[in-house]
């Protein structure tokens, strides 16, 4: 059961002034949904930003930097899965809100790790200590991306924005390189001004636990506000004849308020969700070795600060790219052609 009850219209409004308020709050909803992943890419990058300095100071090994990042990854695979359905489920600026929250007191529990000198205690409860607190922050991250794109579909939903959702999602996706390119910002001001390493980590700690508690005021749905635009009232005129026939076959009761959302089985059935999923994989593969990994071996050679601003230039390059792309798509009417360019060029 959801943990939202939407309102309903009292019928006053005309249409005109339900498409007012929600492009009114369109504004609202994209700059909070854009801080939250902002927030989580930085929080994100930090730790990689400063993996010199773990191996060095801390006494981490490389081999075991790297088996942090593969359980980050692991759990954070798992997760988008998993907090895509419980943004189904539940109020999804909650799920959002738990994750930033989350991603905040992992960086903090790292922060304490490196303050009384786990691993110089003990080499296993030190390990197996930063493999616990990254094994969560996999599923805390997770919840940005299913469930922060969740919320934008809810909100730019008329037509004018159906029209450019390639150019507003383009602008959207570049939350991720601001965040990526501000945590390697931080760390070089940070590496530069003297102060000990970890504030790297406690900057972002904090910052991700501030927008968290502006994120969970956040409505998800106008629905909620009573903004009943024609295409939020189709919508829920769908919900409303799938829970009835849902209903009439006997697999819903008198509390059902939400239709259950969509099974992994049927969602994988949809056409072309395989395929492109198996795409961003292989994507995601490249990215990933230089989002974890670039600032380390840049500093071979460069020192830690210039590392670090010469590999933020890779998210910076990064951003043009999803803008032009969502651009195309709109000219195009639709992305399937613009993607496997994409990736062919890629």
């Amino acid at each position: 059961m959801s943990e939202s009850t939407p309102l309903v219209n009292n019928g006053n409004g005309s249409h005109s002034d339900d498409l007012a308020r929600l492009k009114s709050y369109q504004k609202w909803a994209f700059f909070v949904t854009f801080g939250g992943y902002f927030m989580a890419h930085f929080s994100r990058k930090s730790y990689s930003t400063i993996k010199q300095q773990l191996q060095t100071d801390a006494g981490y090994s490389a081999l075991f930097l790297s088996e942090m990042d593969t359980t980050f990854m692991g759990t954070y695979a798992i997760g988008n899965i998993v907090s895509g359905k419980l943004g189904d489920t539940f109020r999804p600026t909650t799920i959002l809100a738990i994750g930033l929250f989350g991603s905040g007191i992992c960086l903090f529990f790292i922060c304490v790790a490196l303050w009384f000198d786990f691993e110089g205690y003990s080499v296993a409860l030190g390990n197996f200590f930063m493999l616990g607190v990254y094994f969560l922050f996999g599923f805390f991250q997770s919840t940005g991306g299913p469930v922060g794109t969740a919320v934008m579909g809810n909100w730019f939903c008329d037509k004018e924005s159906i029209k450019n959702r390639g150019l507003i999602f383009g602008l959207w996706t570049c939350h991720q390189y601001c965040g990526d390119v501000s945590s390697q910002l931080v760390s070089a001001a940070v590496l530069d001004s003297g102060i000990s390493y970890w504030w790297a980590l406690l900057i972002p700690s904090a910052a991700n636990v501030l927008w968290g508690f502006l994120t969970v005021r956040l409505i998800p749905d106008p629905y909620e506000m009573g903004i009943i635009t024609e295409e939020v009232r189709l919508r829920h005129e769908k919900l409303a004849a799938k829970r009835a026939d849902m209903e009439k076959q006997g697999l819903a009761g008198d509390l059902v308020e939400e239709i259950p959302p969509i099974s992994f089985k049927d969602a994988i059935c949809i056409p072309m969700v395989a395929q492109y999923a198996i795409a961003f994989g292989f994507f995601k593969l490249t990215n990933y070795v230089l989002f974890f990994w670039l600032p380390y071996f840049l500093g071979k050679e460069f020192d830690p600060v210039t590392a670090n601003l010469i590999a933020a230039l890779y998210s910076v390059g990064m951003m043009p790219g999803g803008i032009i792309v969502g651009i195309v798509s709109d000219l195009f009417g639709g992305r399937r052609a613009v993607v496997i360019g994409t990736f062919m060029c890629g």
